[in-house]
């Protein structure tokens, strides 16, 4: 069976190809719209299982994944950047601010009808940010594209005081839920997920040491 992952994201293909799982990439023909009657986390799974439903009759015989994050501030949604003024603008709201990151995983069976779906969410707690941390952190251009202007698998991680969680689902794949979901579907991942979380194989992830929600279930 074809695993599909419907998403453009470069991080998101890493994240996967670290489950050892041959998969395909796909742009997701679905477009996002915010419901004011969903909460920020309700909001994430809804875009997840539209993305996947969106490519269902591009491949037959497949799981598709679909997944979407969303960062909550005070029970509202930061979006991404429009330009480097209101990044900077983000980043000051976020400045000794706890909030959340929500990451919705849907997984769709074209060959059955079978759906699945989960939320993981994160706490991230932020650095006090002066006025000169947000212009040097704008000026690297790592804000743009990227949903309260930051990435914390990049420079973004200096911005970071900590965070309780799964750190893939922070930066936009949450490993365990995925092997989780998949396994749902007959489909085994080929690795050792202790080992995976044990080692932090990915950029910034060993950087965040506590034990997250996800590590605890694997134990």
């Amino acid at each position: 069976m074809r695993l599909i992952l419907a998403s453009t994201s470069p991080r998101r293909h890493e994240l996967l190809a670290l489950l050892h799982i041959p998969f395909e990439i796909v742009e997701p023909p679905y477009l996002e719209r915010l419901s004011l009657h969903l909460s920020p986390a309700d909001q994430a799974r809804v875009f997840a299982e539209g993305k996947a439903r969106s490519c269902h009759d591009l491949f037959t015989n497949s799981l598709i994944i679909g997944c979407d994050t969303l960062i909550e501030l005070h029970s509202n949604v930061l979006g991404k950047p429009t330009d480097r003024a209101d990044a900077a603008r983000l980043l000051q709201r976020l400045s000794r601010q706890q909030h959340l990151i929500h990451t919705g995983v849907a997984i769709l069976s074209t060959a059955t009808g079978k759906f699945q779906s989960a939320v993981e969410s994160v706490q991230v707690w932020f650095k006090h940010l002066s006025s000169s941390d947000v212009d040097t952190y704008v000026a690297t251009g790592e804000s743009m594209g990227k949903a309260g202007a930051y990435g914390i698998q990049g420079a973004g991680a200096e911005l970071i005081e900590r965070i309780d969680g799964d750190y893939t689902a922070a930066v936009g794949l949450p490993l365990n839920t995925v092997a989780q979901l998949l396994g749902r579907f007959g489909m085994i991942v080929p690795i050792d997920l202790n080992k995976l979380y044990e080692q932090k194989a990915y950029p910034n992830w060993s950087r965040f040491t506590s034990v997250s929600r996800a590590e605890r279930r694997l134990q």
